[in-house]
């Protein structure tokens, strides 16, 4: 499945790449950025490992690419960032019925959609965790980039429950190396943003949303004793008490393995912006870069 290069940016020491291509999961042109580090064209390391950045609602592959500089910390620990979409698009998918802009286009809440009409295209989580890092695998054909295995995730807001919901689902065969979450939802079943989500992509069984809710799944996957989930999360971000409560998440673990597991820092005076991401990119960066080897 081959992607289409629409522009090929040189950034910090290496290039960012805006790629398309033709989605089977969600039977769509899908847009993601690729950044690949200064270490890949200057061949400095013999694998580079793959962060993959899940972006939060109404957001596109552009946002995160301009505005966090994640491309600085790749070019510094030498790993390579994947940016994709938030939901598929196009003239005969359907959005939101509302007209809002949590729901639908741009808010595609990387679940697999089971309701009509979403689920012909919103099929987001087999589309970011199983095609999109095999067909970009197969598209670069290069040794030097490593895709599948030595791999990493972190999001934004929707994105950061994307991230964490994700690295939980595909614990059992370690898929993912480390996790992290800007401003995460945590417990989507429980406040107003995931319950319009799920309830419209998912329907009404409480069952299937605990299949995505961390808060659910975190207390049925036994930590292998080292790995932990970092989270930053703003104090004075317009969401955080009525749609984002990361607190929810360090109660759901309490007598589990995860106890103590959950780094959440909360950080006074940031908001929900990219000011904040940017902001606490360096810190994610690392703690990534030490999971993947790199340090």
């Amino acid at each position: 499945m081959s992607f289409k290069v629409e522009s090929e940016i040189h950034c910090c020491g290496g290039k960012l790449l805006k790629l398309s291509h033709d989605s089977s999961k969600t039977g769509t042109s899908m847009n993601v950025n690729v950044y690949l580090p200064q270490q890949f064209y200057h061949k400095q390391s013999d694998k580079i490992p793959v962060i993959y950045y899940l972006s939060g609602l109404s957001c596109t592959p552009q946002n995160v690419s301009e505005k966090a500089f994640w491309q600085l910390q790749a070019d510094r620990f030498g790993f390579a960032m994947v940016f994709p979409d938030t939901s598929p698009r196009g003239e005969d998918v359907p959005g939101d019925p509302a007209n809002g802009w949590d729901f639908g286009l741009g808010a595609g809440f990387y679940v697999n959609a089971t309701q009509q009409p979403y689920a012909k295209n919103y099929q987001m989580f087999s589309y970011i965790h199983d095609e999109l890092p095999t067909v970009l695998d197969q598209f670069f054909k290069n040794p030097s980039l490593d895709f599948l295995d030595n791999i990493a995730i972190t999001g934004h807001s929707m994105g950061g429950f994307g991230a964490i919901a994700g690295f939980l689902k595909h614990y059992s065969s370690k898929k993912y190396k480390s996790c992290s979450a800007f401003a995460p939802i945590v417990n989507p079943s429980k406040v107003p943003w995931g319950e319009k989500a799920f309830g419209g992509y998912l329907g009404s069984d409480a069952a299937a949303w605990e299949q995505y809710d961390p808060a659910s799944l975190i207390q049925k996957v036994q930590n292998n004793g080292t790995d932990r989930i970092l989270i930053h999360q703003g104090t004075s971000d317009p969401f955080y008490r009525d749609q984002l409560k990361p607190e929810l998440l360090l109660e759901s673990v309490k007598g589990t393995s995860w106890e103590g597991k959950i780094d959440l820092e909360l950080v006074e005076g940031f908001d929900h912006s990219y000011f904040f991401v940017s902001s606490f990119v360096p810190q994610h960066a690392q703690f990534h870069a030490k999971n993947l080897g790199l340090i």
